[in-house]
């Protein structure tokens, strides 16, 4: 899907009182689904799934499929904040390092000033789910209502709290956005355009981050790619999912 459906997608959610799950996939999530039910379940269960990633839009073109557009984060968040100022639709951002959240809250705000970011945690609480600390943030993102939960906590870890959580939550929509708020912050900074526009993010991810990426990337990318191939000469069956 385009921003625009997306954009229209999340105003007929909110306008019509709903709670959905608004996920996406790049190659790490589709790996993480294929040796976890749970976060197959989660992907499946939610309205709208869209591509963040180049492996995932070639991988569909294998499939003879094609995406129309990659939506990421990095980008999309300041097209979010401008949508949900005009819309006047309220955000919470929840996640990363302490003070990252609350820091790209006031960047994005500096830009749109009429934005309503509600409120802002971060990710390093006891997210067990009968942890009292759990319990405290989701009462404050309760009490505070808003139409729009950003999760910051990376993947797996924000599929699997929103898996065990967003029944509890009283929002209408759930983000997975992982890094966003290092990089709408600043604090984490992405590769050279040439890089990012041309599908090859990744490379300058892994530059940026060796040591954290270096197993999803060298490894991860070429187990995807070897799954497509296999799928599409009939070799990959769902009976091979674990």
């Amino acid at each position: 899907m385009t921003v625009m459906e997306l954009h229209d997608h999340i105003a007929d959610a909110i306008h019509l009182g709903r709670h959905d799950l608004v996920l996406n996939v790049n190659i790490n999530a589709m790996n993480l689904a294929y040796e976890n039910i749970w976060m197959r379940n989660l992907l499946n269960q939610a309205p709208i799934v869209f591509v963040d990633g180049y492996g995932v839009s070639l991988g569909a073109r294998l499939m003879g499929h094609s995406v129309h557009e990659r939506i990421t984060y990095a980008d999309w968040m300041w097209q979010l904040a401008e949508f949900a100022e005009q819309k006047q639709y309220s955000l919470y951002f929840l996640g990363a390092s302490p003070g990252i959240a609350d820091a790209a809250s006031i960047v994005l705000k500096e830009e749109f000033p009429r934005l309503q970011i509600v409120g802002t945690h971060h990710g390093y609480f006891n997210m067990e789910s009968e942890s009292s600390e759990n319990d405290a943030v989701i009462d404050e993102i309760n009490n505070l209502h808003p139409n729009i939960l950003v999760l910051g906590f990376g993947m797996p870890l924000q599929e699997r709290w929103l898996s065990a959580n967003w029944h509890r939550i009283d929002a209408n929509i759930a983000l997975t956005g992982g890094a966003v708020f290092d990089y709408v912050s600043g604090q984490l900074k992405r590769g050279p355009q040439f890089l990012t526009e041309y599908g090859f993010e990744w490379f300058a991810r892994l530059l940026i981050e060796p040591r954290r990426l270096w197993r999803r990337y060298l490894i991860g990318n070429p187990i995807f790619f070897l799954r497509m191939l296999k799928q599409k000469f009939g070799l990959l069956h769902f009976d091979d999912l674990s």
